[in-house]
C-alpha cells in the first residue's frame, strides 16, 4: 500500500503535463469548427453575469465590430471592449457591417432561474501562483454536449502564449503565472433547440493569489520591540501600527490597540480606531495600518504603555510602547542661544559699520550754537583757468532770497538762461557762488578770497570750517585728484566726527560718482564717508524739471538762519 502511494506521487505531475499536452491541439481544432464566420448567430447570456460581444473571425485573427440594435433604439457594443453586466434590457436584435456585408446577431439574457438546471456554481474563483489552476464552465453537466470553447477577454485560449489545456469542459493553466492571468474568462457552448444552434456563454471571473503555503503569524513592520515615542503635552499625537500578512484565502487578519493602566498588561482597554489603510505591499504578503488618535495628550498617558495586537489564523503577535514628553529645547535653549548669536552679529556688523552709522547720525542730528558763526558756507571746490578769469569781474549785488522754494527755482533757472549762455557757459561753481550769496543772501567763505595769505594752509582750512555753519564741496573728478581740496574735505568730515557743529553736503557735478569713488585714490576714512553723507547731483545734460528740482533740494539743505550781509560790511 505504501509502495502504491509512491507510485501515485511520482505520477500526479505527469498526469497533468499530460492533460496540458495531450488536449493543446484538440483545443485549437475544436475551436476552429466552433467559431465560424456565419451570417447570423445566436448568443445566449444569464442576467447579472459579465458578458462580451463576440468578435468575428478572419484568417490568423479577429475583426473588431461594432454590435448595434436593429429593431429600436439601444446601446451599442463594441467587440474585445470591456465586458458589461448582461440585463435583461439587452435581449434583441444586433448587426454589425464587415467588409463582406451585414451580419446579425440574436441575444437572449435569460434568468438564472430559467436555466433549466440547477447545480453549484462559482463565477468567482480564487488560484495560487505557480500551482496548476482549474477554471470550470458553469452549469457545464447540464448538457451532454461536452465541447466547449474557452476565451481570455475576446482572445481564444489557443491563441495565447503559454500552455494551457481543457479536460471535461474544465479550462487548466499549467502553471497559473501570476496577475497576468487575472481576467474574465468565458466559456461557450453549443445548445441546439428547435433546429436553432444557440452559443451560450457563460463568464468566470479569476482572481490570483501568492503561492499557497503553511500559513505564518503577522508580521509587525512598526513599532518595533519596546519603543518610546516622543510627545508634546497638550498636543495631537497619532499611534499607528504597520502589520503585514500572508495572503489568506479567507482572511482572518485582525490588528488592535490597547491601553496598558499604569503599564500592566493584565490591565488593558481596547482602544476606538480609525479603518485600517493599506500600506506597500511586500511581495506575497499584504500590509495594512492601524491608528488610534488621542486627540489631547496629557501627563496621565505618559503613566500607561500601548499594545499593537496582531492575529491570524496561524497565531498572533503584539508590541508594546510607552509615550515620553519630548523636551521642547527650542524655547528653553535654543531661543537663548538665538537670542546671542543675534546680539553678535548685530556687534560685528555695528563695529564694521560704526563709522558710517556715526557720520549718518551727526548729518541729521547738530549740535552747538550756529548764530555766533561768520559765515554761513564754506564753499571748497577745485578752480579752472577759465574760472579764474571770470571770477575777476563779478560784482556783489543786493541780496533779496526768495521766500518760497518755487521762487527760488524760477529765479535759479532765469540766472541759469539768461547768464550763461549758450557758446561759453560759466562754470557752476560761479553759478553756484552768485545763487548762494547774491540770490540767497548766504554769507560765503572762500579759501582764495576770505583767507589772508601767509598763514599754514591746514589752520587755515581748519579754522575756516570752525567759523562757517555748513560746508559744501562741489565734487568732480578734478576735486577727487586735487590734494589740497581732498584735505578740505577730510577736515570737515573729522570735525563732523568730533561733534563740532558744521553740516555737510556734497553736490555731485559727475554722473558716474560710484565709479569715482572706486577708482581715485582716496584716504580710507573719505572713501566710506562719501557713500553715507547727505549729497545732491548736479549733472549737466538734465531737463529742466531735473534742475528745479536740484535747486529746491539745495535751498531744503541750507541753514536756517543766515549771517546777515549788512552787519559785515
Amino acid at each position: 500500500m505504501q509502495t502504491g502511494h509512491i507510485l501515485f506521487f511520482f505520477m500526479f505531475p505527469i498526469v497533468l503535463e499530460g492533460c496540458c499536452g495531450r488536449n493543446q491541439k484538440k483545443v485549437s481544432a475544436g475551436l476552429t469548427g466552433l467559431q465560424q464566420d456565419v451570417t447570423h448567430q445566436h448568443y445566449r447570456a444569464v442576467e447579472g453575469e459579465s458578458f462580451m460581444m463576440p468578435c468575428i473571425k478572419s484568417g490568423d485573427g479577429y475583426i473588431k465590430v461594432l454590435w448595434s440594435r436593429t429593431e429600436n433604439e439601444g446601446p451599442s457594443f463594441s467587440c474585445g471592449r470591456v465586458p458589461f453586466v448582461a440585463e435583461a434590457k439587452h435581449t434583441g436584435k444586433y448587426k454589425c457591417l464587415t467588409s463582406g456585408g451585414e451580419l446579425f446577431l440574436h441575444l437572449e439574457v435569460v434568468e438564472k432561474s430559467r436555466i433549466g438546471c440547477f447545480q453549484p456554481e462559482k463565477s468567482d474563483i480564487e488560484l495560487y501562483m505557480g500551482s496548476t489552476g482549474e477554471i470550470p464552465c458553469p452549469a457545464h453537466n447540464c448538457t451532454n454536449n461536452s465541447d466547449v470553447a474557452w476565451y481570455k477577454g475576446n482572445i481564444s485560449v489557443s491563441e495565447l502564449s503559454r500552455e494551457t489545456c481543457v479536460e471535461n469542459g474544465h479550462f487548466h493553466l499549467c502553471p497559473v503565472k501570476g496577475k497576468v492571468d487575472e481576467d474574465v474568462y468565458f466559456c461557450d457552448r453549443k445548445v441546439i433547440e428547435r433546429g436553432v444552434t444557440w452559443t451560450f456563454r457563460r463568464a468566470v471571473n479569476v482572481n490570483v493569489l501568492p503561492n499557497r503555503t503553511t500559513p505564518k503569524p503577522p508580521n509587525i513592520i512598526y513599532p518595533d520591540a519596546n519603543r518610546t515615542e516622543k510627545v508634546e503635552l497638550d498636543q495631537y499625537h497619532r499611534l499607528t501600527c504597520d502589520v503585514c500578512f500572508q495572503y489568506e484565502k479567507n482572511i482572518s487578519a485582525k490588528v488592535q490597540w490597547y491601553l496598558n493602566h499604569g503599564g500592566n498588561t493584565k490591565r488593558r482597554t481596547l482602544l476606538d480606531m480609525e479603518s485600517p489603510l493599506p500600506t506597500q505591499p511586500i511581495p506575497q504578503e499584504y500590509c495594512i495600518r492601524q491608528s488610534h488618535i488621542i486627540k489631547t495628550v496629557t501627563s496621565q498617558h505618559l503613566n500607561h504603555t500601548y499594545t499593537c495586537f496582531a492575529s491570524n489564523t496561524a497565531g498572533n503577535v503584539s508590541v508594546t510602547l510607552k509615550l515620553e514628553e519630548r523636551v521642547k529645547w527650542p524655547s528653553r535653549v535654543g531661543y537663548p542661544i538665538a537670542f546671542l548669536l543675534l546680539a553678535a552679529g548685530m556687534a560685528i556688523i555695528l563695529h564694521m559699520k560704526s563709522l558710517e552709522l556715526q557720520i549718518m547720525y551727526r548729518s541729521h542730528f547738530q549740535f552747538g550754537n550756529h548764530g555766533e558763526k561768520p559765515f554761513d558756507v564754506l564753499l571748497s571746490h577745485v578752480w579752472s583757468a577759465t574760472s579764474a578769469e571770470m571770477e575777476t569781474g563779478w560784482t556783489l549785488s543786493s541780496p533779496s532770497g526768495p521766500e518760497t522754494d518755487k521762487e527760488a527755482c524760477q529765479q535759479c533757472m532765469d540766472l541759469t538762461n539768461t547768464e550763461l549762455g549758450e557758446a561759453n557757459q560759466r562754470p557752476r561753481v560761479m553759478l553756484l557762488h552768485q545763487v548762494l550769496e547774491e540770490q540767497w543772501g548766504y554769507r560765503l567763505c572762500l579759501l582764495d578770497r576770505d583767507v589772508v595769505p601767509g598763514g599754514a594752509y591746514a589752520n587755515d582750512v581748519v579754522g575756516a570750517i570752525q567759523r562757517s555753519q555748513m560746508l559744501i564741496c562741489l565734487l568732480s573728478a578734478d576735486y577727487l585728484c586735487n590734494s589740497n581740496a581732498l584735505f578740505v574735505l577730510e577736515s570737515g568730515i573729522q570735525a563732523l566726527l568730533q561733534k563740532s557743529t558744521p553740516k555737510l553736503l556734497l553736490i555731485w557735478t559727475c554722473r558716474d560718482s560710484a565709479t569715482l569713488i572706486q577708482e581715485a585714490p582716496l584716504p580710507s576714512l573719505v572713501q566710506r564717508a562719501l557713500k553715507v553723507l547727505p549729497s545732491l547731483n548736479w549733472a549737466t545734460g538734465k531737463p529742466t524739471r531735473a534742475s528745479c528740482d536740484f535747486w529746491r533740494s539745495l535751498k531744503k539743505a541750507m541753514p536756517n538762519h543766515r549771517v546777515k550781509l549788512e552787519s559785515i560790511l
